[in-house]
């Protein structure tokens, strides 16, 4: 079973089959290579808010990211919910507030999104942590120097239930979520797949 799950976390971490093209994966080593002229990115995933409010409630194991052609990607394992609907709210803010306290917690980057998945940090039959983060820090094993996008990460808190992370960009890029078994994944756009509209549609995109 355990390595099932890892398996599965290196298949989306590789973007296997997920991507609207075909997006070979780059290696998260620092190395961000360059996007290949055969490779066409089409991300027209819009910048919108966009969420899920359904949870299977089940904790927050891990956070990790990978780079690729068209986008960077942020990974959340939430070990436990099979293929059970995960809660989760991303979206653009001006500044990141803590849950709880309301107090700032400083991102790095030129645009900051906002990332609520529904999974405790903690298990929440006993309260033993089971994702450590620490409030204001970049988040454990996550380095994301030389992403093409990505440009910091910080920890805000795990508060009624939700995890919240922010992450910081180099824009107000697109940005897509979806689900794929344990794991919610965010992946935000190197560039507009075209100019991008004067105003988007109301509502989730």
């Amino acid at each position: 079973m355990r390595r099932l799950s890892r398996a599965l976390t290196a298949f989306v971490l590789a973007g296997a089959g997920l991507a609207a093209t075909t997006v070979p994966a780059i290696a998260a080593d620092g190395d961000t290579g360059s996007t290949s002229p055969a490779v066409r990115c089409e991300t027209a995933w819009g910048s919108l808010a966009k969420a899920s409010t359904d949870s299977a409630y089940k904790s927050l194991r891990d956070i990790r990211t990978g780079q690729h052609d068209c986008f960077d990607r942020m990974v959340f394992d939430v070990k436990g919910s099979g293929e059970r609907p995960i809660g989760y709210r991303v979206a653009y803010v001006d500044k990141l507030y803590q849950d709880g306290s309301g107090d700032p917690v400083p991102v790095g980057g030129d645009a900051i999104l906002e990332i609520r998945v529904a999974a405790p940090s903690y298990e929440p039959t006993t309260g033993l942590p089971t994702y450590r983060g620490r409030v204001g820090e970049p988040l454990r094993g996550v380095d994301v120097t030389g992403y093409r996008t990505f440009r910091d990460t910080r920890y805000a808190s795990s508060f009624e239930g939700d995890t919240q992370i922010g992450l910081g960009l180099r824009a107000r890029l697109p940005f897509r979520v979806f689900q794929y078994g344990h794991l919610v994944v965010v992946d935000v756009a190197h560039a507009w797949d075209s100019a991008p509209p004067a105003t988007e549609p109301h509502g989730l995109s």
